[in-house]
């Protein structure tokens, strides 16, 4: 896989990857999730270069994870807004997030702490089953080819599973 060309592969995760996986990008999306909004304020909480953010927030709006609306007329000034498909992205973040709390903590542990507004209670995300709402872990899931696909790369051990090795 070239990484210019992971849009079009025949894969989700690398098409998803060619969108929010480069540097920066991620940290970018985390500001929007937590308000921030404005050119300025993006460079002045990550410490990126202009060029960079520049090119990173323009693909994000290329990609319709962000749209561009105007704060101000004259001049004319633009903030960056999380569309559905960028609000979509929201659990990706919250995961990655939980998971640096657990692997990766500060010294004195996680730096925030996240509230659900519905019960007031602090939470972790969890993914979970769409149809029976169990929670998920990598153990209680299995991979089949879509038979509409002509070429679906499924991994080495689904393979020898199939073959009876």
């Amino acid at each position: 896989m070239r990484w210019e060309e992971l849009d079009q592969e025949p894969c989700s995760l690398a098409r998803a990857l060619s969108v929010v996986g480069d540097r920066w990008t991620l940290v970018v999306l985390r500001d929007c999730f937590l308000g921030v909004r404005r050119f300025d304020d993006f460079e002045t909480r990550l410490g990126i270069t202009r060029h960079v953010l520049a090119d990173r927030l323009k693909k994000l709006v290329e990609a319709g994870v962000l749209e561009k609306r105007p704060y101000q007329e004259r001049p004319r000034r633009e903030e960056y807004r999380l569309t559905d498909k960028g609000l979509d992205l929201y659990p990706v973040i919250l995961s990655l997030v939980h998971w640096g709390d657990r692997h990766m903590p500060g010294e004195h542990g996680p730096p925030v702490r996240h509230r659900h507004r519905h019960c007031g209670a602090q939470m972790r995300g969890v993914l979970v089953c769409s149809e029976c709402g169990e929670p998920l872990h990598a153990r209680d899931v299995t991979v089949e080819a879509n038979p509409e696909m002509d070429d679906v790369r499924l991994p080495v051990r689904r393979a020898q599973e199939q073959q009876g090795g």
